[in-house]
């Protein structure tokens, strides 16, 4: 099929009974603690490499040496990547595209993803575009990934 350009992409609409129970482990439970109950975001620094992972890690990915000191990191950081989404989840087309990134917050080595929040212009975003974490007052969080409701463009 070379020089065939794919006009329609077919979808399957099923159902597959399934149900999980995710644990976030030792590391995820100290970073999602630490933003419910203070709004901080903390990870964990690797004595031997010096990675610093946010969200917080119980083991290096990197030399799988365990991970006991506790860091905190700025809700301000920088887009590494980005992507756009101009459908949903269902396969309809989106009003308004949404933006999600990885961003490396200042204080860690490694990146996290999220969504970008009020983007209306696409063209504002950009690799190494500043941005800040807005964390959901303290009432309303869950100890979620979702407490962070987003990242927003920093001028």
């Amino acid at each position: 099929m070379a020089g065939t350009q794919l006009r329609h992409i077919a979808k399957w609409r099923g159902e597959i009974p399934i149900e999980s129970l995710y644990t976030a482990g030792i590391g995820g439970q100290r970073f999602f603690k630490a933003l419910k109950e203070k709004g901080k975001l903390v990870g964990t620094r690797c004595r031997r490499c010096h990675q610093v992972f946010v969200p917080s890690r119980q083991f290096c990915e990197r030399c799988f040496v365990e991970l006991t000191e506790e860091v905190r990191a700025q809700p301000d950081g920088v887009i590494k990547s980005f992507s756009y989404a101009y459908i949903d989840h269902n396969g309809g087309r989106l009003k308004h595209p949404v933006a999600s990134a990885l961003v490396q917050l200042e204080g860690a080595t490694t990146v996290m993803l999220h969504r970008l929040l009020e983007v209306k212009d696409l063209s504002r975003v950009s690799i190494g575009s500043r941005v800040k974490a807005v964390i959901k007052p303290k009432g309303k969080r869950i100890g979620s990934i979702l407490d962070i409701e987003g990242f927003r463009l920093v001028e």
